[in-house]
């Protein structure tokens, strides 16, 4: 199943997304607290109550519905940096041997289809494509043998950053959170969809109709198990985190001259059986 949630005069809504088509039931989500955090604390029952309530149904172009972040405002916004080791090459590290971890707030946030923000303050806006896992339930000390019963599901990011910021300081917390630069969707897709522990997907990012990242999901550094195991040492895991996996080689700023973005740009972050995030590019 692939969920999103949509704005409706408004007001915020959930929606599963059948093909090009977005159809509503929010009716049957409001049994579940009617955002997506509640649909994914109600689990499997959760999921065939919107299945039984979007079967039949008829849905609204994709094209014509205002989609928000699939979790406008998650509890924790995970992100993981230099998890592919040829990312870490191009920009002159020794491939990690923790994860690093670093934070996203919400208000850094756009969805599918909006459009991605070079700040007055930096040209250096850089884009990085990445698989999003979605936590399903609260957990801590998880062993990796039991990290897939954690996954809800999936979905895709553009960990847009502005580097001249980003390295500012040893903390990459500034660079990494201006407004409108992490675009996070379209939608989730429910674990059942997607190859276990999502090994083995092939991840493109292109910018301006031109291939700029292609990688493999099989080359992360701190595959998904791992990572859970990782994040739960130190914290607890609750339903509607996300975890933000990693972006591979070919980032603009290691290019030779280096490839920002700049308004008028349009960025397609593809991930196999996952699906496409796209955003166009405006100046603040």
């Amino acid at each position: 199943m692939r969920l999103v949630t949509f704005s409706d005069g408004g007001t915020a809504k959930i929606g599963v997304r059948d093909g090009d088509a977005i159809i509503d039931v929010s009716a049957a989500a409001a049994a579940f607290g009617g955002d997506m955090i509640g649909v994914i604390k109600g689990g499997k029952a959760a999921q065939t109550a919107l299945a039984a309530a979007a079967k039949g149904g008829k849905g609204a172009p994709m094209a014509s519905v205002k989609l928000l972040p699939p979790i406008p405002s998650p509890g924790k916004i995970l992100c993981i940096g230099r998890n592919y080791a040829a990312h870490a090459a191009e920009g002159g590290a020794a491939p990690p041997t923790f994860p690093e971890v670093f934070v996203r707030t919400p208000s850094s946030l756009v969805a599918h289809g909006e459009a991605l923000v070079v700040p007055k303050a930096s040209e250096k806006f850089d884009f990085e494509g990445e698989l999003v896992l979605v936590i399903g339930k609260t957990g801590r000390h998880i062993a990796e043998a039991d990290a897939y019963d954690m996954i809800y599901g999936w979905s895709l990011f553009n960990d847009g950053s502005v580097r001249d910021y980003q390295r500012k300081a040893s903390q990459w917390t500034m660079g990494k959170n201006f407004d409108g630069t992490g675009a996070f969707g379209p939608d989730i897709v429910t674990v059942d969809e997607v190859t276990p522990g999502a090994v083995g997907l092939q991840l493109k990012t292109h910018v301006s109709g031109e291939t700029m990242q292609n990688a493999n999901t099989r080359d992360l550094i701190f595959p998904i198990a791992k990572l859970i195991y990782h994040l739960t040492e130190v914290m607890t895991l609750e339903a509607g985190d996300i975890v933000v996996t990693g972006t591979p080689e070919g980032v603009g700023y290691a290019r030779k001259p280096p490839r920002w973005l700049v308004p008028g740009d349009r960025v397609d972050i593809e991930v196999e059986q996952v699906g496409v995030l796209s955003n166009t590019v405006v100046a603040e």
